[in-house]
């Protein structure tokens, strides 16, 4: 039985290579990330999504068996696709293009639950884009986190921003749902400014621990990242590497916290591990492929 729960929506990536005009086929959605991320590190993980009876499909199915995350709650729709993107790269950094619409993911609803999967699990895993996607998915999440701490698991949220999907407003509204319902929460600081409209970072956690959770560990790109609990603040500086794609980083961090916690390390611990973890991530395209297993990190951290 799974230990992490991920839900929200896959999808098959398409990211633009030095090249130019040539498109890598890959796999991204920040909580299929996640699982995959937490899976590589040992961690055994489940997901939970819808997908279209078409061949994309198949390929996420494919990648999850790889990747020996658990599938078996995923429910394919014959009605509806799945969700492909583009991922372009320009001076600017990396620009998403999304074909999402009508997607079976976000036909999810409440009764879609597959309740049985939280069984047994310690930890769900969701984000806000998994909340974006529709008004049907939004609920979809707040039932399954609602569920999960009704049958005692722990929950997790990243706050994960994307303003092409819904306007601020109801963004906002969704995502303090969501951080009221969270035992840990995952912001990245310019998602947090801009739900806030606070700027100043230990403000920013002051506000988010009043709200309900227990801990929040916050990235903030080149500024490193802040674990934060009632008790204790910590700041961890960022790595250096040779970046050329950040795409999926924050799933690779979010995926490696939570497996390291699930096994048993202090959450300082696994905020190390998982930031040296993001940062490898960024030295390879795509948001899968790149991530890095326990020797690797290890490694890194030892250097």
């Amino acid at each position: 039985m799974p230990d992490l729960i991920c839900l929200g929506e896959a999808m098959v990536e398409f990211n633009q290579q030095q090249e130019g005009d040539l498109y890598k086929a890959g796999f991204g959605g920040d909580t299929s990330n996640t699982a995959i991320a937490a899976a590589r590190q040992g961690a055994k993980a489940g997901y939970i999504t819808a997908l279209g009876q078409d061949r994309f499909g198949d390929l996420l199915m494919e990648l999850w068996r790889r990747e020996e995350v658990d599938a078996s709650a995923v429910k394919r729709d014959p009605a509806a696709p799945t969700g492909i993107y583009f991922v372009t790269h320009s001076e600017a950094g990396h620009q998403f293009h999304y074909y999402r619409a009508g997607s079976a993911a976000s036909r999810m609803t409440p009764q879609d639950l597959p309740l049985d999967a939280l069984r047994g699990a310690k930890v769900l895993h969701v984000s806000a884009i998994s909340q974006a996607i529709s008004e049907t998915a939004c609920e979809t999440v707040f039932s399954a986190m609602d569920a999960a701490r009704a049958a005692g698991l722990e929950v997790c949220f990243d706050t994960n921003l994307r303003l092409k999907l819904w306007p601020l407003e109801r963004a906002r509204a969704a995502i303090d749902g969501a951080i009221r319902r969270a035992d840990i929460l995952r912001p990245a600081l310019d998602d947090a400014r801009t739900l806030t409209g606070i700027e100043d970072a230990d403000a920013i956690l002051d506000h988010f621990l009043s709200c309900g959770p227990k801990l929040v560990v916050m990235t903030m790109g080149k500024e490193g990242v802040i674990l934060a609990s009632r008790e204790a603040r910590h700041r961890l500086a960022p790595h250096r590497v040779a970046a050329v794609d950040a795409t999926g980083a924050g799933d690779t961090f979010n995926g490696s916290f939570l497996a390291r916690l699930i096994a048993g390390d202090a959450p300082l611990d696994a905020a190390r591990y998982a930031n040296a973890a993001a940062a490898l991530s960024t030295t390879g395209y795509g948001a899968v492929a790149p991530i890095p297993g326990p020797a690797e990190v290890y490694k890194f951290l030892r250097s």
